[in-house]
């Protein structure tokens, strides 16, 4: 009978992993070259196919990215980007706010340079001045002209209402309560023509991106098409029942004004030489600016705050006393919407009144809704408000008084430019990552 004996002893399991190991090693010692040149030739394959899959994962990575990129190009050509950054945006300690001081009267109105570099100030005493974004130094003052003087002047005279600079940074455009369009050589601010025909001051200017044509509106209610670069008239456009009062464009052969008291907010067609009538603010429309090639925002003197989309005739979102009331008791009024600006295709927008804050907002997808986000406190009327190209800084030109008149006047006001700095929440950890 087949069997274990009680006396043999049991087996010893420990004793049995050791003589494996050996014989392992015995295995590869006794390898053959060629039972060697397959392990190593299957250890070379997994290798590569380890490769291979991080390689794909990568690739899809940067697919993702691209799809991302070419989506936004797409969405830009077609005037509808919108990225999402005012969520990230930190309201700024006031004492981050820096004060450009040398205007004696106040702001009216202001342009960065596209490279973010530069700013350039206008006023109500007539003077522009070139500023330095990073020392905040004054780089160059062009002074009032002398009423009088002969031949044409290398200044202005009265109120300059508003300016533009083309998009290569070459030419800087200023209007005049005189009527008057002075270009300018931006980088050494040297004269270089005067624009004549329009019949009253002149209240809006805008370079079409990417040219040297530009736009120009004025109380004469008309909109005149100019050429900088070859200092020639192009055309007239008519079609507004009052007094313009300001204008945008972006890089289609298009432009947009703000009608003032006839209600309208208007998208000139120039090549059909057709416009697009929107009507939704109750006051006079004293403030334009476009968000991206279909969209744009605007303000009124009955508080309100509008987002349009140019296939819609009636505003997409309306924002009603956006800066809140004062007067006494029972005789409330709105706080007038003196500026409006809209960092170009994403969802960030501000207004100006003179309730002593400059007002952030968040646009709701698609531009049919409008939330506030925070409040930037600055005494005085806003009467202009620019985001720098990179998004990383607001400027605001602040007046003792409104860019179009001297209803009130806050005396404890500073005329200046101040400089907003615009700081970025660290986007939050994605769950699971």
């Amino acid at each position: 009978m087949s069997g274990t004996s009680p006396l043999d002893p049991a087996p010893s399991f420990h004793s049995l992993t050791p003589r494996k190991t050996e014989e392992e090693e015995e295995e590869e010692l006794e390898e053959t070259p060629q039972e060697k040149k397959l392990r190593l030739a299957k250890l070379y394959l997994e290798q590569l196919r380890q490769q291979e899959e991080e390689k794909a994962e990568a690739r899809e990575f940067e697919e993702d990215q691209v799809a991302g990129r070419l989506k936004e190009d797409v969405l830009e050509q077609r005037g509808r980007l919108q990225k999402s950054v005012a969520k990230e945006i930190q309201a700024p300690a006031p004492t981050d706010i820096r004060v450009l001081r040398g205007h004696q009267l106040s702001i009216t109105c202001l342009v960065i340079t596209p490279d973010d570099l530069a700013i350039f100030s206008a006023a109500k005493d007539c003077t522009i001045i070139k500023w330095s974004v990073e020392t905040g130094r004054k780089l160059r003052v062009i002074p009032r002209a002398k009423k009088g003087t002969q031949g044409q002047p290398s200044g202005h005279s009265s109120h300059i209402l508003c300016m533009a600079i083309s998009s290569d940074g070459k030419y800087l455009a200023s209007g005049d309560r005189s009527k008057l369009i002075l270009i300018w050589e931006a980088q050494s601010c040297q004269h270089l023509y005067t624009f004549t025909g329009h019949r009253d001051a002149v209240s809006g200017l805008a370079f079409r991106r990417g040219t040297h044509q530009l736009y120009s509106t004025s109380h004469d209610r008309s909109v005149k098409v100019w050429n900088a670069a070859e200092n020639s008239y192009v055309e007239t456009l008519f079609g507004h029942q009052d007094a313009v009062a300001a204008l945008d464009a972006l890089s289609r052969e298009c432009c947009v004004t703000a009608g003032g008291r006839d209600g309208t907010v208007r998208v000139w067609k120039i090549p059909e030489e057709s416009q697009l009538v929107f009507y939704g603010h109750q006051g006079s429309i004293d403030c334009i600016h476009l968000i991206n090639e279909e969209h744009m925002v605007s303000g009124a003197d009955d508080g309100s705050v509008a987002l349009w989309g140019l296939s819609k005739k009636r505003p997409l979102a309306l924002q009603r006393e956006a800066h809140g009331l004062h007067g006494e008791p029972g005789l409330e009024q709105p706080y007038w919407v003196s500026s409006v600006a809209a960092l170009l295709n994403t969802d960030l927008v501000a207004t100006g009144s003179h309730n002593a804050c400059v007002r952030l907002w968040q646009c709701g997808e698609g531009f049919r809704q409008l939330d506030p986000l925070c409040d930037i406190p600055l005494v005085g009327f806003i009467n202009s408000l620019k985001f720098s190209s990179a998004g990383d800084f607001l400027v605001a030109g602040v007046g003792q008084e409104h860019r179009l008149g001297r209803w009130w006047r806050i005396k404890e006001a500073r005329n200046s430019v101040c400089i907003i700095p615009l700081r970025r929440a660290p986007a939050a950890p994605v769950a699971g990552s």
